[in-house]
């Protein structure tokens, strides 16, 4: 199935129009043409089934002829990561956990972050890429950034972990994790949390863990923590 993304539609719309750049590319480069069906979601679970009634590579417009709505998962999780020196490692983060099935992510910057900037723009398109190759029908939302102080001070629910690779007590990430819990777990940069970061983390009540017996780069960790959370969740 090849699925295409529009958010403005829902339950309500009976007929929509792509955008010059998406017509153009349904029209000429896949060659659909009128009648032909194409699978559509907003990012917010529903598949649409749609109809090419305009076959026009400026404006290519569809009839909804039915939809769907998916399950959501029975757990929120949200990554919060540290950007990476190398913006496409983070790139790369981005992408693989939106296949594996993230909800939220969160880039926050550290005392021993290396780059301050991101560009949300590309991360939303890299995003929404890996939710339309990889089939999925809810896109994950991506938070703007924000200083490590600020986010741990922000209440969230179920679960709230921190990942660094300080010799403390660590407990290992399947052991804290609870069924149909939703999750919140930091990731640091290259150089990991200060000591001063870790202390601040575990006073908001922040578990520390572990990722395994291996020192991971921060890019790698994320994808390691994702797939633990989504596998431990599986049926």
């Amino acid at each position: 199935m090849q699925l295409f993304y529009n958010a403005t539609i829902n339950e309500a719309t009976e007929t929509f129009t792509f955008d010059r750049e998406e017509s153009k590319h349904i029209i000429k480069v896949l060659r659909k043409k009128d009648e032909d069906i194409l699978f559509v979601t907003n990012g917010l679970g529903f598949l649409f089934t749609t109809k090419i009634i305009l076959a026009s590579d400026s404006k290519c417009t569809v009839q909804i002829v039915s939809f769907d709505k998916a399950t959501p998962a029975a757990f929120q999780l949200h990554l919060a990561v540290a950007p990476t020196k190398m913006n496409d490692r983070y790139e790369w983060f981005l992408e693989k956990a939106t296949e594996i099935g993230i909800q939220e992510i969160t880039p926050i910057l550290c005392d021993r972050s290396e780059r301050k900037i991101i560009n949300p723009e590309r991360f939303e398109k890299i995003i929404l890429s890996a939710m339309k190759q990889s089939n999925a029908l809810y896109l994950p939302k991506l938070n703007p950034a924000i200083s490590f102080k600020e986010f741990v001070k922000q209440k969230k629910g179920g679960l709230q972990l921190i990942a660094h690779c300080e010799e403390t007590d660590k407990k290992t990430l399947k052991t804290v994790l609870e069924p149909k819990t939703d999750v919140t777990l930091l990731i640091g940069p290259e150089g990991d949390f200060s000591e001063k970061e870790i202390a601040l983390a575990l006073e908001q009540n922040y578990v520390p863990v572990t990722l395994g017996d291996t020192r991971l780069r921060t890019e790698t960790a994320a994808v390691v923590a994702c797939h633990s959370v989504v596998f431990f969740n599986e049926n």
